[in-house]
C-alpha cells in the first residue's frame, strides 16, 4: 500500500473509534444492541468520510496530545466553575460591578479546529463571549473587563486554553 492509502485508512480508523466512543458516551450503555447500532452507524460514517472529518484531520494523535486533552478538560472545568462563581458574585453585589468591554486578543494557534475550540471555550465560560474571529485575532466581549491592555487580556483569557490546544492541534 502507498502512503496516501495508509493515511486514509488511519484517518477512517480514528474517525470510527471517535464515533464509537461518542456513541457509547451518549447512550451510556454497553448493551449488545446499542453497540451493534453504533458499529453500523460508525462504519457507514467512516466509509462516507474516508478522508476524515475536518475536525479530526488537524488533531494530533500522540501520547502528549492525549495527556493535553485531559489537561484541557480539567482546565476548562476549573475555569467554568471559577467564572460561574465570579459572575454570581458580580450579580449578587448590590453595586453590580460590571465593566463591559470588547478586547482584542491574539492566539498562536494555527489550526482552524484549535481556534474554533478556543473560541467556543471562551464563549462557554461565563462572563466572556467571542464576538468575532479574524485570523489569529479574537474579539471578546468581557462582562467585567479586567484588562484593556491587549497582552494582559490575552494572558488572562486565552493563554490557559491555548497551552493545551497547541499540543492537541498546533
Amino acid at each position: 500500500m502507498d502512503a496516501p492509502t495508509i493515511g486514509r485508512i488511519r484517518s477512517a480508523g480514528a474517525l470510527f473509534v471517535s464515533l464509537m466512543l461518542f456513541w457509547i458516551m451518549l447512550n451510556g450503555s454497553l448493551a449488545s444492541d446499542v453497540l451493534i447500532v453504533g458499529v453500523v452507524a460508525s462504519v457507514v460514517i467512516a466509509f462516507l468520510h474516508r478522508d476524515g472529518l475536518s475536525i479530526f484531520a488537524e488533531a494530533r494523535f500522540t501520547p502528549a496530545s492525549v495527556v493535553a486533552t485531559f489537561g484541557y478538560i480539567g482546565y476548562f472545568l476549573k475555569e467554568l466553575v471559577k467564572s460561574n462563581l465570579h459572575i454570581a458574585a458580580v450579580v449578587l453585589d448590590p453595586a453590580l460591578p460590571v465593566r463591559p468591554g470588547i478586547v482584542r486578543v491574539h492566539t498562536r494557534l494555527r489550526s482552524r479546529t484549535g481556534r474554533l475550540l478556543l473560541a467556543n471555550s471562551i464563549t462557554l465560560t461565563p462572563g466572556t463571549l467571542t464576538v468575532e474571529m479574524e485570523d489569529e485575532w479574537f474579539y471578546v466581549h468581557w462582562v467585567t473587563m479586567e484588562a484593556a491592555d491587549q497582552e494582559e487580556a490575552t494572558r488572562q483569557i486565552v493563554a490557559g486554553f491555548e497551552s493545551y490546544l497547541e499540543v492537541m492541534y498546533g
